[in-house]
């Protein structure tokens, strides 16, 4: 007998539950008690009493209303539905997030209704007015965020799933016999979301591409694009169109344009850099000041709008910086030769030309299509040995060319020149209340095959600042330009950081004894800025750096301009590398347009073009810090035997991340496995406490682990923990 209250009571709740679902999905469509058995599929008394029944007491709460005699339905109201996005968490369940709702909505796992990680979609929230958590119900998917996903295929007799790695997609994928395309057992796919039947627990899919086995270099390179859904290579009609372009100079072409040719001109960029997108002229004037040309390569002239070259180029929005390989946005006839301002070649440019004076100040300004011939391409290094020696010596070690050379005294004068310069821009941007974060950069010492066989850090030095602020200057000018005449133009903007994640931030530094000053703008920017300056070398560089970064707002693009926060800027867009970025490109447009005396275009037509390249620089972003995940992990293969010395940069209630210092690789050491003593996790000391000892593991604490394990599939690295650094 005491079972079975239970089990009635679970079975009415469960109607009620299904009642208020097939009303919300049908709002202001009127169900009789048979409809709704109809939809729920029962034909005995026994539940059609108690549909009835349900009905009733729901309509006594005026959850429902009888519209008419023995009809229900569920009024629509505006306020309890709402449109917005699916943000799955790890444990099946996810919240949704709506401009139009103040908190996020919890989404149980059985109100998923098929909606997946990032999807857009209609819900129904409850609870709004009753003091409690609001709950929602996903009614409709609106729109797919992906439809295509990576995963490794396992095939049974007559049908295969397909499983990811992603921990947001809580579901395999079915595969019918018929759509496997030549995958075999354990292959590494791409399978594309067709169907997902009402009823059926899994969506329906088919094999689109095999990747390869996993753990396989190339394999894992191409799975980790397909992830984000971006190409490896060109379509074959796309590269026959872009070899077909005439890319010789032409005089005609050359008469319409401001002759640069006998300018000193020179590029300077990584050592191992394949496209030169920039470069600077130099020239001394009568009256004391200098006339310095930022020359940037004129893609516009050989991207016409129209055509499949262009419609790839935006819809790839951006190249993909890989950790081994770039995928650019342009075939490498452009990128890599007639775009690429290499020296001694003479090149279509569009320029930003300054007269500067010895106090950095702009004293006149021309925006136009130019023709240059660069004399000398510099590596970063071979600059930076100019500038520290104050000498035109470069050393073989540094050279490019492997042997000792001098430079010409013109191009060594300019480099010290401009250094001094930039150095004002520099000290004006950060007196303005602009931001450095001169995060360090994790690299790779690659073989021929691509596997690593050696760590290295990038960091900024002199000459990279150089040419960093003449970029920023022509960025922040031709924005000014266009932003004071009104007129709609595609911005670079970065809004101020958010107050809840700078009190977290703090709360975290505090854990290392430092601080950020809250109390207007510019004091935030000005303890910012101390707070690099005060890390930098130590052990928690790279942490708090991190932590900084993921405070600031998000940069992206937008015709609606706010300003830049972290450069300090009113006015900013992206001007200075359109073979790369496709911003860069709608930039050099406009500007040319508005020079020609054209009218202001149609801003919500550019707004959805720069939402677009936000997304796909944010797609790119992923795909760049995935494949450094990766290649540590694959470096970290072979180092199992050793030990290293890390920095807690995580602590949570399963255990503590930890960043090596010397290569910045960062794994989990998991709680149930740290055996000197049985850990809890404090979440106000944001540490693990011991329960005999005492003994505290918290953020920046310094301790020594081994590799466990290095799952290159899964992309986990976990350490096993040897002991704390006292």
């Amino acid at each position: 007998m005491s079972k079975f209250p239970k089990k009635f009571g679970k079975k009415e709740k469960t109607f009620s539950e299904k009642i208020l679902k097939i009303l919300s999905q049908n709002a202001n469509k009127p169900f009789n008690y048979k409809q709704i058995c109809a939809v729920l599929e029962l034909d005995d008394t026994k539940s059609r009493n108690e549909i009835i029944k349900d009905l009733k007491i729901l309509a006594a709460q005026k959850v429902i209303i009888e519209s008419e005699p023995g009809k229900y339905l569920v009024k629509a109201i505006s306020q309890d539905y709402f449109e917005g996005t699916i943000d799955m968490t790890s444990r099946r369940t996810a919240y949704f997030i709506s401009p139009d709702i103040e908190e996020d909505v919890f989404i149980p796992t059985n109100n998923l209704n098929h909606a997946l990680d990032k999807d857009k979609v209609k819900v129904y929230v409850y609870n709004r007015r009753r003091g409690k958590r609001p709950e929602g119900e996903v009614i409709e998917v609106l729109e797919r965020n992906k439809t295509e996903f990576v995963g490794v295929i396992d095939i049974q007799k007559n049908f295969a799933f397909v499983t990811t790695a992603n921990a947001k997609m809580y579901t395999d994928i079915f595969i019918p016999k018929d759509k496997y395309n030549g995958a075999e057992q354990g292959d590494v796919v791409v399978v594309k979301i067709e169907d997902w039947p009402k009823k059926a627990d899994s969506p329906f899919g088919s094999v689109i591409n095999v990747l390869g086995k996993p753990g396989e270099h190339d394999t894992e390179i191409h799975a980790i694009l397909a992830e984000y859904g971006l190409p490896y290579d060109f379509p074959v009609e796309v590269e026959v169109f872009a070899q077909k372009i005439d890319t010789t100079i032409q005089e005609s072409e050359v008469a319409k344009r401001r002759d640069m040719r006998d300018t000193l001109t020179y590029t300077i960029d990584p050592k191992d850099a394949k496209d030169f997108d920039d470069a600077l002229s130099f020239k001394k004037l009568e009256n004391g000041n200098y006339e310095i040309g930022v020359h940037i390569a004129d893609v516009s002239h050989y991207l016409q709008e129209g055509t499949i070259l262009d419609d790839e180029a935006y819809n790839r929005g951006t190249s993909v910086y890989l950790v081994d390989r770039v995928v650019p946005m342009l075939p490498e006839v452009l990128s890599n030769f007639a775009c690429s301002l290499r020296p001694n070649e003479e090149k279509y440019t569009f320029s930003a030309i300054f007269e500067i004076d010895e106090k950095a100040t702009v004293r006149n300004q021309w925006f136009g299509r130019t023709v240059i011939n660069s004399d000398q391409r510099f590596s970063y290094e071979e600059a930076q040995v100019i500038i520290e020696t104050k000498a035109a010596i470069i050393p073989a070690e540094i050279s490019l060319t492997g042997a000792t050379y001098r430079a010409s005294d013109e191009i060594t004068e300019a480099t010290l020149k401009l250094d001094e310069l930039a150095k004002i821009l520099r000290r004006n941007r950060m007196n303005n209340g602009a931001i450095s974060f001169d995060k360090v950069e994790v690299k790779f010492n690659l073989t021929v095959e691509g596997e690593p066989e050696g760590v290295y850090f990038k960091v900024s030095k002199d000459a990279n600042h150089l040419i960093e602020e003449f970029m920023l200057l022509a960025n922040r000018k031709v924005a000014e330009y266009i932003g004071k005449q009104k007129k709609t133009f595609v911005y670079r903007i970065h809004d101020e950081p958010n107050e809840d994640k700078l009190f977290a931030m703090q709360a975290l530094i505090s854990k290392f004894g430092y601080k950020i000053d809250l109390r207007d703008k510019k004091d935030i920017s000005k303890s910012l800025n101390q707070l690099m300056s005060d890390v930098n070398g130590k052990k928690e560089q790279n942490l708090i750096d991190t932590l900084a970064i993921r405070t600031m707002s998000k940069a992206k693009y937008s015709t609606e301009n706010i300003g830049h926060y972290g450069l300090a800027f009113d006015y900013y867009s992206h001007f200075t590398s359109p073979i790369r970025r496709y911003p860069d490109v709608m930039v050099h447009r406009l500007l040319q347009y508005y020079l020609d005396g054209g009218k202001s275009v149609d801003s919500d037509v550019f707004e959805e073009k720069c939402v677009h390249s936000s997304n796909m620089e944010s797609l790119a972003t992923n795909a760049e810090r995935d494949s450094i995940k990766y290649m540590q992990i694959k470096y970290m293969q072979d180092h199992k035997d050793e030990e290293f010395l890390g920095v807690i940069s995580g602590v949570t209630e399963w255990g503590i991340y930890v960043e090596i210092i010397s290569n910045k690789c960062e794994g989990m050491c998991r709680i149930r496995e740290i055996k000197d003593d049985y850990y809890t996790f404090d979440e106000k000391q944001y540490a693990l406490v011991g329960e005999i000892s005492k003994s505290i593991l918290q953020l920046g604490d310094e301790v020594y682990v081994k590799v466990k394990n290095a799952d290159l599939v899964k992309k986990q690295l976990d350490f096993t923990f040897l002991r704390k650094n006292e």
